[in-house]
């Protein structure tokens, strides 16, 4: 099988191209191995060397932090909705990205760590907790629900994402199960 094509060096005006590539092959990355996936493979499967990788992101956490940012982007977009259907929208996407990008939370979780001056948990909390004001003003979300609840039933929804054994089918019913108990609350608590 003939070698492909080498690329020509296209310089400076590559740079956005290679981001774009390295960050769409980090979500890839991540989602198929992990947070802690090896770099060198995040630069193949983008098409670049591990030299244009490290320009870009120089350390793992910078990388999965710039493809972070972008899912908050599109939380701030929905939140962004003024009416009450914007926290079910904001939930359900959520837990998507929760299922699909378990990286990303494990890499949050090391941000929360490692950067004391990043505030992600509170600025989700704070997306969550308006959406939710909104959604029980419209008399569609439980009263007694805060952001806090929320934000706890996440954190655990990603507990049965990184600890399922199951394919992806498996996982999703999981967390079907487990939102559906939160919902039902089989302990006697306040009911949701």
């Amino acid at each position: 099988m003939p070698s492909p094509e080498p690329r020509g060096n296209r310089g400076p005006a590559a740079a956005a191209d290679n981001r774009r590539a390295l960050l769409d092959a980090a979500r890839r990355v991540f989602a198929d191995r992990g947070y802690r996936a090896p770099l060198s493979a995040i630069a193949r499967e983008a098409g670049v060397g591990q030299g244009v990788l490290y320009r870009h992101f120089p350390t793992r956490l910078d990388l999965a932090l710039a493809a972070f940012e972008e899912n908050f982007a599109e939380l701030d977009a929905i939140a962004a909705h003024p009416g009450p259907g914007a926290f079910a929208d904001l939930w359900s996407r959520l837990v998507e990205i929760t299922v699909a990008e378990s990286a990303f939370v494990e890499m949050a979780v090391d941000a929360r760590r490692a950067l004391a001056d990043r505030h992600d948990e509170g600025r989700l909390r704070s997306m969550l907790a308006d959406t939710l004001a909104r959604a029980q003003a419209a008399g569609v979300v439980d009263a007694t629900l805060n952001a806090d609840d929320v934000v706890l039933m996440h954190r655990m929804i990603f507990g049965v994402v990184t600890t399922s054994i199951d394919d992806d089918a498996g996982v999703r019913a999981a967390v079907d199960r487990a939102t559906a108990l939160l919902r039902h609350d089989p302990l006697g608590g306040r009911q949701r």
